[in-house]
């Protein structure tokens, strides 16, 4: 018995493919948006129809709620998966599903609007005892109350935009006289880039790793986690390349973490898929930093390790079935390795839009490539630059690393630039091969050239 029998997929690219596997494998029929930039992409290719929601910019396609519903009222889809980006962290969105009586394949609005919301959910989280970084209890009114805050705290703090992700909103302040023109600076960030100008202060910690707890939770209140994944090769806090395990994860560490993640879900009463993220700093204590609603770029590896479908079991807990895992169900297996190739110049990290000459994807034992891109498809400017994730699985993270470099060498991408020569670099570094990194791995790291050209 299939959850529905059929599915809409308001996104693009590789995770909108994703999505559209498995359905196929439950027996569910599938339909595809696109934008009219999009046409011949992937999946519209795959999927068992395909609607044309309206032109290239995001605003009145990707990201028109009306249109998006509409086309899942004619088309019959009982449900929509949001995938990750656009709309996949709208609370409006899911609420439209709900009222016009189409499941959405997530969280509930409330989950999404206290996740988006990462002051209020930082606050409610220290409520319940769940660690937190020392800094405000809430967001600030002005930057009054942040010098206020910093004062007591301590140099150097960051300051974060609520509403904020992908590293916009977000200033450091090294010096307390900074702190008016950085919180003006960041406030106006945030207003362009989320519409909320609401900041909040935390203790900055700069040599931290960033780890992230994948969870899953019914509706009935049984809440798992699926282990831990490391995340601290970042570019300018946009992750770069995504590890499960932590590297030097023992089960004792797991437990500690998972427990803490489980814990914060069971807090907001959270529903279907989710990622709980924590700083880690140099003594190796855990502060809750974010919970992500929505599944993330980096599923793969929680997957590589587990043998867990996370997207299948989105679909299938958002029908309304149990969960099919019990904690003691999870079992951990080996080391895996994602890398986010994107459509951009190596050295200077500029977008690279134009058509794929030559597209030869990597194979092998223990290799995973998920993409949408094809030779002859041309990469858009108007979207992520994001083309294909390479995922790698090994025995240990040495085989994995091994696997990894193999497959990035035999990846054959012409027409565009790439990231590839970047990654390649990093896998050959001598700290990133002990593992004793954080996030500041590139900014600091000569090796990786990463310094001279931020």
């Amino acid at each position: 018995m299939t959850p529905f029998k059929k599915l809409l997929i308001a996104n693009r690219g590789e995770i909108a493919v994703r999505v559209i596997r498995a359905c196929h494998e439950l027996g569910i029929k599938t339909v595809a948006i696109y934008s009219a930039i999009d046409k011949e992409t992937l999946p519209v290719k795959f999927a068992d129809e395909a609607v044309c929601i309206g032109p290239a910019a995001s605003a009145q396609s990707y990201l028109n709620i009306p249109a998006i519903i509409s086309a899942a009222e004619i088309t019959d889809a009982e449900a929509i998966h949001p995938g990750y980006g656009f709309l996949a962290e709208n609370p409006h969105f899911a609420e439209a599903c709900l009222t016009s009586g189409i499941t959405f394949i997530g969280p509930t609005p409330e989950n999404i609007r206290l996740g988006g919301d990462k002051a209020r959910a930082r606050q409610t989280m220290k409520r319940r005892g769940i660690p937190v970084v020392p800094g405000s209890d809430g967001p600030i009114q002005d930057e009054e109350a942040a010098i206020k805050i910093i004062k007591k705290i301590g140099v150097p703090a960051i300051l974060k935009a609520s509403a904020g992700g992908g590293g916009r909103g977000m200033r450091i302040v090294y010096e307390e006289k900074e702190t008016e023109e950085l919180f003006h600076m960041a406030q106006r960030e945030s207003l362009a880039a989320f519409g909320n100008g609401d900041l909040y202060v935390e203790k900055y910690i700069p040599e931290m790793r960033h780890i992230e707890v994948q969870v899953l939770a019914d509706n009935k209140g049984s809440i798992i986690h699926l282990g831990e994944r490391d995340c601290s090769i970042q570019r300018r806090h946009q992750k770069l390349i995504e590890e499960s395990p932590y590297i030097f994860s023992t089960p004792k560490f797991r437990k500690k973490i998972g427990e803490l993640a489980v814990k914060a879900a069971r807090v907001m009463k959270y529903k279907n898929a989710g990622t709980v993220e924590f700083i880690m700093d140099n003594s190796g204590a855990l502060y809750f930093m974010e919970i992500n609603t929505r599944i993330q770029v980096e599923h793969p590896v929680t997957e590589m390790i587990t043998g867990v479908d996370l997207v299948k079991e989105q679909i299938k807990l958002a029908s309304g079935e149990p969960l099919s895992y019990k904690q003691h169900d999870i079992k951990f297996s080996g080391h895996s390795i994602e890398c986010r190739i994107n459509a951009e110049d190596p050295e200077r990290f500029v977008p690279s839009s134009g058509k794929i000459t030559s597209f030869i994807l990597p194979g092998g034992p223990g290799i995973r490539v998920d993409t949408a891109a094809y030779s002859g498809w041309t990469v858009p400017a108007h979207y992520d630059s994001l083309i294909a994730k390479v995922v790698a699985y090994g025995r240990n993270r040495e085989e994995a690393i091994a696997r990894m470099h193999r497959a990035l060498r035999e990846f054959v991408v012409e027409g565009i630039k790439t990231t590839i020569p970047f990654y390649l670099r990093i896998l050959n570094d001598p700290l990133f091969l002990t593992g004793n990194f954080n996030t500041q791995f590139l900014s600091k790291n000569s090796n990786t050239s990463e310094k001279e050209k931020l």
